[in-house]
């Protein structure tokens, strides 16, 4: 079958299926590669994947391409489900013969909900989806493939789960579907060298964050590994055929996990003499972060989550702030930049919490920081926290153009004081006279990167004011008098 694998047109801007695991609308502009989608393409030499969002390939023209295949794969996300099923409608009344299969977290999460309610969808492979859509799309029935979900005679049939794949190295390189179907000068993450490439050397993370998304839908806390040689072999084919590229990004769950496998591939590494950079959890020792950097390793993706000891206990860190300071001075000692990833409510979290995970991303002063608001995704035992405890407000996670907003209210922090705290923790950090001074002599000296940061700050401070017009409405809203109903009387 004639397959397009698709991460389809959704909101302006969008990063929100494909590779995110935090699936919204960034405040600044950028774009993960489909990795996930690009596995099965490459066991299919007649198929072809379509990145919408990045290629700037509109809702229009993707309904268009559905009468040249017979199966369409979608990778959908919470926050765009609804928005997937209607393109996926509009697909099928181009082309009714198309057959239809979800893959991605909320189908894996609910497949007889998915199935049951919207008829454009023929079926849903849950968690790893590589074997059965290639399978299917050589031919073999439905009923034979382990982990998929479809209908039958009105009720869904939900086959035995896939085992997780171990043998990674049996798997097509990405890097070759990507020269095949990609564009690499489409992808900007703003604090990668650009263009990147990005492709895994593991699957799965045995670490237990409550809130991750993806070890808990998707890839599984099994640790997977490739071979050094294979990553290593894929490092130089995308050098060889990419020779603008400025980076490689390792896009493990996390990169680093295991002390001995990373100072082994790093020695692989070496002697390629390119520039790469890769996740880390904070639990990375000095020997393995100098091998990294000897390496050519430039910038670690870190998660930090809280400076507040008890939430990391909450949420099953599996880390602790003495952990985070003392590699973070590792890291500077050894001249590697991190990238500092914040979330502000997550359980326990209070307006004490808040300040002390600002004062502590302050103390750290790492090159760049993230700070997301927490979303409880489905399947996530975070999201069965907050159930249990009813703390979700409503069930959207964005606004009408994909942009975070909360969805979780504790005692004493509404909604809009949680976008605020956002706003005062980017304002808090960046405007410090070491940073803006940091962020001044990348501009001043560098053409590109001068280019890149104001469009950037354009970008931001157009979110900005679209954030502060949401704390104000909230605080208008909350501000009103409660209405006056007519009592029953004694």
């Amino acid at each position: 079958m004639r397959t397009l694998f698709l991460n389809p047109p959704s909101f302006e801007g969008f990063d929100g299926g494909a590779s995110s695991r935090w699936p919204a609308s960034r405040e600044i502009e950028s774009y993960w590669y489909p990795v996930w989608l690009c596995y099965p393409a490459g066991m299919l030499p007649d198929s072809k994947v379509v990145d919408a969002p990045p290629h700037k390939i509109s809702l229009e023209q993707t309904v268009a391409m559905a009468p040249d295949f017979e199966l369409l794969v979608l990778y959908t996300s919470t926050p765009g489900f609804h928005v997937d099923v209607k393109m996926a409608e509009m697909m099928k009344d181009v082309n009714p013969k198309l057959q239809v299969a979800f893959v991605g977290p909320p189908v894996t999460i609910e497949p007889d909900k998915t199935l049951l309610a919207h008829k454009a969808i023929d079926f849903v492979v849950r968690r790893e989806f590589d074997y059965q859509i290639a399978d299917y799309a050589r031919g073999k029935p439905l009923a034979e493939l382990p982990g998929v979900s479809f209908r039958r005679n009105g009720s869904v049939v939900n086959n035995p789960e896939a085992p997780a794949i171990e043998n990674l190295d049996e798997l097509p390189w990405v890097t070759k579907v990507y020269k095949r179907d990609l564009d690499i000068t489409r992808y900007n993450v703003p604090f990668l060298l650009n263009p990147f490439v990005s492709l895994y050397t593991s699957r799965g993370c045995p670490a237990l964050c409550t809130f991750c998304l993806w070890p808990q839908t998707h890839s599984g806390h099994r640790w997977r590994l490739r071979s050094s040689d294979d990553v290593a072999n894929e490092v130089r084919y995308a050098l060889d055929e990419f020779p603008h590229m400025k980076e490689i990004f390792f896009d493990d769950d996390t990169f680093n996990y295991r002390k001995e496998r990373t100072i082994e591939l790093s020695k692989k590494l070496k002697p390629l003499n390119f520039t790469w950079s890769c996740t880390s959890r904070v639990t990375t020792d000095y020997e393995t972060l100098k091998a990294m950097k000897e390496a050519g390793c430039r910038l670690l993706i870190v998660g930090y989550e809280s400076g507040d000891a008890q939430i990391l206990k909450n949420i099953k860190k599996g880390a602790t702030l003495e952990m985070a300071e003392r590699f973070t001075a590792n890291c500077k000692k050894l001249g590697l930049v991190v990238h500092g990833d914040f979330i502000i409510g997550l359980p326990g979290e209070s307006r004490e919490s808040i300040r002390k995970t600002i004062d502590f991303a302050k103390r750290l002063d790492t090159e760049t920081i993230q700070v997301s608001i927490a979303h409880p995704y489905p399947g996530t035992e975070f999201y069965d926290y907050v159930k249990k405890n009813g703390l979700i407000t409503i069930d959207a996670m964005t606004d009408d153009t994909g942009h975070q907003l909360p969805n979780v209210t504790y005692p004493g922090l509404d909604r809009g004081e949680l976008v605020e705290w956002v706003e005062r923790f980017y304002g808090e950090y960046f405007f410090r006279p070491r940073v803006v001074w940091r962020i001044v002599k990348k501009a001043v000296f560098d053409g590109d990167e001068r280019r890149r940061l104001t469009k950037e700050a354009r970008e931001y401070m157009a979110l900005r004011r679209k954030r502060k017009r949401f704390v104000a409405d909230h605080k208008a809203a909350a501000a009103k008098p409660a209405p006056v109903t007519a009592g029953s009387g004694d």
